[in-house]
């Protein structure tokens, strides 16, 4: 007993004085605005005063915590933080395609269009001296390992192409020729669900014909799969026609009547009218399914996923490729003509061998 009053000689002071303490539960974590501390005094020093505070032993400082004892120090003032700083917007290089040389006024309420930045001009006084910005002063020489990576290869190509040009004499070949002067348009369809074997007669079954006749085939088949074509064509139709400008021109009266390469014989109103030039399918992946069979018993399925690509032309392709093969079968009849042979007289003839 000696021993624990010596380590603790206000234990019955302490026992004495909780007694009439409420007991209070620990608060909770929870999520408080900082706020910080400003201490009065100069030049952001600590709040202390000019004259000592007197320090209180051992006992006084627990007769405080009980008993509400105040401290003779001034507590510290609570201030909420500043609002942050407005943020700053940039603005458009000198060099900027989207600056106009003159602002002009707009139609929204942020102000006035972007304009370029002139150069200022030298005060009196002043030497002249070339006014550039940082961003005009860009470094050319770091810039040609993006712009000019392989310098030799460029100067190869450049002189090929002026080789090219110089032994053509400026003419174009057949190919390019046909690109200039004809429209095309290949579009592909996403993945339908459905084989290689349902979906290659559908294909078959629109390749050569008009645009709009095939999406009218499409629209009465019965097949499942003829929906997600019909949809196909559609977007193809429309790719064409944005993209490339197709199927724009208007019915003349002069109809052409052309031979396809299956022996048919076709009438052509409007030679900008859309047709499907090729139409093949493609094998996609395979998917998963399940098959719930009897007695618990679960089957998986790999069901196949297949799409369809078309090319689109106009029917003025389709009249230059009949004028082609009119031509050349005209020209390989003209080399099988029997010729009259020259009436001359024929000499030299004998029955017998000369040697």
């Amino acid at each position: 007993m000696a021993s624990m009053a010596a380590l603790n000689p206000y234990g019955h002071l302490i026992r004495s004085a909780r007694t009439g303490v409420t007991y209070l539960p620990r608060r909770t974590l929870t999520y408080t605005v900082p706020r910080f501390a400003q201490e009065d005094g100069s030049n952001g020093s600590n709040n202390q005063s000019d004259s000592p505070q007197p320090k209180g032993g051992a006992l006084s400082s627990i007769k405080n915590f009980f008993f509400g004892g105040k401290s003779a120090a001034e507590k510290p003032k609570i201030t909420r933080r500043a609002n942050a700083p407005l943020k700053r917007e940039g603005s458009l290089s000198a060099d900027s395609i989207f600056a106009e040389d003159e602002a002009s006024p707009k139609l929204i309420a942020s102000g006035r269009t972007p304009s370029r930045r002139t150069a200022a001009q030298p005060t009196e006084g002043e030497e002249e001296a070339e006014y550039t910005y940082a961003v005009d002063g860009r470094n050319r020489e770091t810039m040609q390992t993006a712009l000019d990576p392989r310098p030799n290869a460029r100067v190869r190509w450049e002189r090929k192409m002026v080789i090219r040009e110089v032994r053509r004499r400026g003419r174009i070949s057949k190919t390019e020729q046909i690109l200039r002067t004809e429209r095309e348009s290949t579009s592909k369809s996403h993945w339908f669900k459905t084989s290689v074997k349902k979906l290659g007669p559908l294909a078959r079954q629109i390749a050569g014909k008009n645009i709009d006749e095939a999406m009218l085939q499409m629209r009465f088949s019965k097949k499942k799969a003829a929906k997600d074509v019909l949809e196909h064509l559609q977007h193809a139709k429309n790719v064409a026609v944005v993209r490339s400008g197709m199927g724009l021109g208007a019915a003349s009266s002069k109809e052409v009547t052309i031979t396809l390469k299956s022996g048919q014989r076709k009438t052509i109103t409007d030679p900008t009218a859309i047709y499907i030039e090729q139409a093949w399918v493609n094998r996609g992946p395979y998917g998963y399914d399940y098959d719930h069979r009897a007695r618990g018993q679960i089957n998986m399925l790999r069901p196949p996923y297949t799409s369809l690509s078309v090319v689109l032309k106009e029917e003025k392709t389709r009249i230059r490729e009949w004028q082609v093969r009119e031509a050349e079968s005209q020209r390989k009849r003209k080399t099988q003509l029997w010729t009259q042979l020259p009436d001359r007289k024929i000499s030299a003839q004998n029955q017998y061998y000369s040697w």
